[in-house]
């Protein structure tokens, strides 16, 4: 069984978001996946199962798994295609908890064809703020997404505000699921930037974060008044995801490199 380290959402080693994938002989148990992703101690490990016709796909952070990961699954289909175990010119399809999810090699780049997230405007909840580190009177919005799903986007005025803060995540655990902050960005190279807090998932903050753009995208495309756009998530280590509407799914577009690569020998 083999288990590789990708970085995704960049094409230099030790930038982007790392992943673990696991290709999968057999079908193994839930606990077996948990206890594989709290070794690999990533944000978040992939684990493949080959089927007649696609990939049955799921997520693991070292605490628990996930309904939906970008970078995971941009680093499944990178070493899917890589590996040879697809041809470039085939799709990556994945069965997934969140529906069928599809990829597709375009030169350098892999384009996920995603579910677009809308999210409604709420209350500001002072103590969110508070263990953001934010004022009430500099976040411009609270939302939360339609499912009501505990994750929430905050629009603040200056990417500097993105780039500076420094949450208190043990506060942060006790008040959401995820978070996350962004801003228009200051720089012409891109449209938005965000960051992305996770501590009730064992993640204080994902480096780049895939699914947070299925917000994100139709957020930002409704105020700038464009379909196609480019994040940025200003993490330590950072990242670029493209985005592009089409319908009611979004486009995410990344780059990959693998780092290493290693055989499971007593599991």
């Amino acid at each position: 069984m083999k288990i590789f380290q990708v970085d995704a959402f960049t094409d230099e080693p030790f930038k982007g978001n790392p992943a673990g994938v696991c290709l999968l002989e057999t079908k193994q148990t839930d606990s077996w996946m948990q206890n594989m992703a709290m070794e690999m101690n990533l944000s978040e490990t992939a684990f493949l199962l080959k089927t007649q016709t696609r990939f049955d796909l799921r997520w693991f952070t070292p605490k628990t798994e996930v309904p939906l990961c970008g970078h995971a699954t941009l680093a499944s289909a990178h070493i899917l295609w890589e590996e040879k175990i697809l041809d470039k010119e085939e799709l990556a399809a994945f069965n997934t908890k969140s529906g069928e999810l599809v990829c597709k090699k375009a030169d350098d780049w892999i384009e996920m064809l995603f579910p677009l997230k809308q999210v409604r405007a709420t209350g500001v909840s002072e103590s969110l703020l508070k263990a953001l580190k934010i004022s009430k009177n500099v976040a411009k919005f609270n939302l939360y997404d339609s499912n009501g799903e505990f994750l929430y986007l905050i629009e603040v005025p200056t990417d500097e505000i993105v780039r500076k803060l420094n949450p208190d995540f043990i506060k942060l655990k006790e008040e959401a699921k995820a978070v996350i902050i962004t801003a228009k960005s200051s720089s012409k190279e891109f449209d938005f930037i965000s960051r992305f807090f996770a501590p009730s998932l064992g993640i204080d903050e994902d480096p780049v974060t895939g699914s947070a753009h299925c917000y994100l995208a139709p957020y930002w495309a409704e105020k700038l008044n464009k379909n196609e756009l480019i994040g940025y998530q200003a993490s330590k280590r950072g990242g670029i995801v493209k985005c592009e509407l089409r319908g009611k799914k979004v486009i995410i577009k990344g780059k990959a490199v693998t780092i290493f690569k290693a055989e499971l020998i007593n599991y």
